[in-house]
């Protein structure tokens, strides 16, 4: 009795699938990737390392425009009211924070006034980001003792810095992109790629196997 063949289009489905649900789901968002993993604690215990967020466009229908914990009709979201948003200061080199938005601020304002001086490290002349040198947000990590602004994470975050905010968490899901990251900064982006593909394909022909004999024993 002959094995079932196990040809191009076989291995590579499940590296396929995945790539187009990823497109789709991008499509759906308006943001790509559609997704963060998240390497720390900062967001517990609304979100956990190593959950996958799903994040949308900030102006996206039907999720509507930004919200901060600070809004009286705010949204809940991961736990607790106001938007969670991905952004990224130019020019710091580091990756892109995932944190919760808690208030507006304009700028040449007072920021500090506003604040819960419980999250506060200084007053306003002895902080960089005080007053806000232009319109924008302060943010924090729900875990966190300190406003992003006062612990020195970034300045007032200007919308056009946030790439997206954050729709729901799939727990643990993550650990796979957390995987990913680690192994192209340490290897390459082009060797994790080829160690990838070449693990769907491998991935995509085991399947392709079992289910062949899943088949054949059902047919007898």
């Amino acid at each position: 009795m002959s094995s079932p063949r196990l040809d191009g289009t076989g291995a590579v489905a499940p590296a396929v699938a995945v790539l187009l649900a990823a497109v789709l789901l991008g499509a759906l968002v308006g943001t790509w990737p559609p997704f963060v993993a998240v390497e720390s604690g900062s967001m517990t215990p609304g979100v956990e390392r190593g959950d996958l967020v799903v994040v949308t466009a900030t102006d996206r229908e039907p999720w509507g425009d930004l919200s901060t914990a600070a809004d009286p009709d705010a949204p809940t979201r991961l736990g607790e009211t106001g938007d969670v948003v991905v952004y990224t200061v130019p020019g710091a080199g580091g990756r892109p924070v995932f944190h919760r938005l808690a208030f507006p601020v304009e700028a040449g304002e007072d920021w500090t006034e506003r604040a819960d001086p419980e999250l506060l490290a200084a007053d306003c002349a002895e902080l960089a980001t005080c007053p806000a040198p232009y319109d924008g947000y302060v943010t924090r990590g729900d875990a966190n003792e300190l406003y992003d602004q006062s612990a020195g994470i970034a300045p007032v975050v200007p919308e056009e810095w946030i790439a997206g905010k954050a729709l729901f968490a799939v727990p643990n899901l993550g650990w796979i992109r957390v995987g990913v990251d680690a192994a192209a900064a340490r290897y390459g982006g082009v060797a994790t790629g080829v160690v990838l593909v070449g693990g769907a394909g491998l991935a995509g022909g085991v399947g392709a196997l079992l289910l062949g004999r899943f088949r054949r024993k059902g047919s007898r």
